[in-house]
């Protein structure tokens, strides 16, 4: 069954936008966003103290954040900068969580000072972790499953994978940490990305309901809670289907009752921290044509490049393509979608079939609303351009400034030039 790539504005309506907010820039569908929102965690009601951490890497924007904190999300951050946001966002304590990696001891203490969760990556850390600013009562541990489990194309398989504990660090992890003074303890483990199979994460649901049972019956110590963590999908191509989420639910309450319940371990809090499948479908990069190029291929030359979005050219990924106002047209002609920087990797689209394109035309770039704006940098001097929120009313709130060259020069010393 076939995803529809619909867009939440018309033409005209994005016209005018441009009007006041010149492209290229990133928008947002709120409605969209707080519907989605609201459908998982009616998804996962059934799970005993539910929480949502939505993974703040996906769309570090505070605006963003406090929307899904209104829903009752909390965020899972993993450096400094994610957790500030967070809290600026008003999410505080144990509605954070910390995973991060090569950690620096400064980014542990703020960790602490805002009561968030901290969910290790490695056994070393434990005791960079007390001579930082100590042993919280609540840790919790990353697991990597190493050859037990396959992984994907974006964070590989588990046992060339840099993240997490062994099976056997795992236990003598527990045992330190609960010796050191810690009373509560949680498990995570997060081995895959962007993936559309939901039995992956039924099955890596029933690896960790697995190892709470055999944590407790080895070393009588009771999890408090399981994350499941996050990974799962969106349909990027039109001909993908998303993630049944309903279904997923259903599939990892049957596990739970099947291992947890006559294990004596319910009620077990059930977490995740997805972030694409949240925003992702609802974001959008607005950019126009600004030249036409016929050599021994046909191209399209936007004003946004792959510093607005670097997933096509870092993966080879596919976005969905809308020309505005020509959504009807045939599909007639094949073009490279490309953008301005020095390096011939900086396209969109490579041999896609579009509409006949003019010089001025509005095309829209789908699917942009997780790991879009948030991966942009400043190769060849380009500034990171704006983010908006099109409210439910139709109305449009900046969220996010574009840069400016101010910006770009305000970290370099010139006094001494």
């Amino acid at each position: 069954m076939a995803t529809e790539k619909n867009l939440p504005f018309t033409k005209q309506q994005i016209e005018a936008i441009i009007e006041r907010h010149p492209t290229p820039f990133h928008i947002y569908d709120e409605r969209a966003i707080v519907d989605n929102a609201r459908r998982l965690i009616r998804a996962f009601a059934w799970a005993p103290g539910y929480t949502e951490y939505f993974a703040v890497k996906a769309t570090p924007n505070p605006h963003l954040l406090k929307l899904l904190a209104g829903e009752g999300f909390g965020a899972d951050c993993s450096s400094l900068p994610e957790l500030v946001l967070a809290e600026r966002a008003g999410v505080t304590g144990e509605r954070i969580m910390f995973t991060s990696n090569d950690t620096p001891a400064h980014e542990f203490v703020k960790a602490r000072e805002l009561g968030a969760i901290i969910n290790l990556d490695d056994i070393s850390h434990i005791p960079f972790l007390e001579a930082a600013c100590g042993i919280p009562e609540v840790i919790s541990f990353r697991y990597n499953p190493g050859p037990l489990r396959t992984g994907g194309s974006i964070i590989g398989h588990p046992e060339e994978s840099k993240y997490g504990f062994t099976r056997e660090q795992l236990f003598e992890g527990y045992r330190l940490v609960r010796d050191k003074g810690a009373r509560r303890f949680g498990l995570h483990s997060f081995i895959i990305s962007n993936e559309l199979n939901r039995g992956f994460f039924v099955e890596t649901a029933r690896m960790l309901f697995e190892l709470a049972i055999e944590l407790k019956r080895e070393m009588d110590l009771r999890l408090e809670f399981l994350n499941l963590s996050g990974g799962i999908g969106i349909p990027y191509r039109p001909d993908q289907d998303a993630v049944d989420l309903e279904a997923l639910s259903a599939e990892i309450k049957a596990e739970y009752e099947r291992t947890i319940v006559p294990a004596g371990l319910h009620p077990m809090k059930i977490f995740m921290e997805c972030g694409r499948m949240v925003t992702g479908p609802y974001g959008y990069l607005v950019s126009r044509v600004l030249h036409l190029k016929n050599i021994y291929k046909q191209y399209v030359g936007l004003d946004a490049c792959m510093a607005n979005l670097m997933r096509p050219a870092l993966y080879g990924a596919y976005h969905h393509i809308t020309v505005m106002g020509k959504e009807g047209a045939p599909r007639d002609r094949v073009y490279d979608v490309t953008g301005s920087l020095c390096e011939n990797n900086d396209k969109f689209a490579i041999d896609r079939a579009l509409p006949a394109i003019e010089i001025g035309d509005i095309v829209v770039i789908h699917d942009a609303g997780a790991h879009g704006h948030a991966m942009g940098f400043n190769y060849n001097g380009k500034l990171r351009s704006a983010e908006l929120l099109l409210r439910p009313d139709g109305s449009v709130k900046l969220i996010r400034r574009a840069e400016t060259m101010d910006d770009y020069f305000a970290t370099l010393d010139v006094s001494s030039l």
